[in-house]
């Protein structure tokens, strides 16, 4: 199964434009666990420039990844943030994944592991132990205040 990727990068007019799209978007968690197809959202402010905002969501279908994009949710913050001028820039790039795989090694004991990768289970396999020592990957948790956003889908 191919999974989609959403790629985009916000620079914000400012700090206070920054902080104010936050406010607007702060309850993006809860739209999109609600909504077919969504996989995963993170988001970050870019190391070097505070005013970059960087986003990545994964989709199971393209259909779903447009749908978000034309959400009247998601549709109305964006206008807000253009509207508002707190948006100075704003560049989605689209991807189609396929073969993803997952290569880890063991800090502990050294055992390499590479497999495919089924992001649809992404936090049920990253919740795996090392199968030769029993060490736990660390993972990153989501809360309420956490900038990424989780929904494997259930079999």
């Amino acid at each position: 199964m191919a999974i989609y990727l959403s790629m985009q990068r916000v620079r914000f007019s400012s700090d206070d434009g920054y902080e104010k799209f936050k406010m607007v978007f702060s309850d993006v968690r809860n739209h999109l666990k609600t909504l077919p197809g969504f996989l995963h959202l993170t988001w970050w402010v870019h190391p070097d420039d505070p005013r970059w905002f960087n986003e990545v969501s994964l989709w199971t279908s393209f259909e779903a990844l447009k749908d978000w994009h034309l959400n009247p949710y998601h549709k109305s913050a964006k206008e807000w943030a253009v509207r508002s001028g707190a948006i100075m820039e704003d560049i989605i790039t689209n991807f189609e994944l396929r073969n993803t795989r997952l290569i880890r090694v063991c800090p502990c004991c050294g055992k390499a592991e590479d497999g495919e990768y089924d992001l649809t289970r992404e936090r049920q396999r990253l919740a795996q132990q090392c199968p030769n020592c029993g060490f736990h990957y660390p993972m990153m948790p989501e809360t309420p205040s956490s900038f990424a956003v989780f929904k494997d889908l259930v079999a």
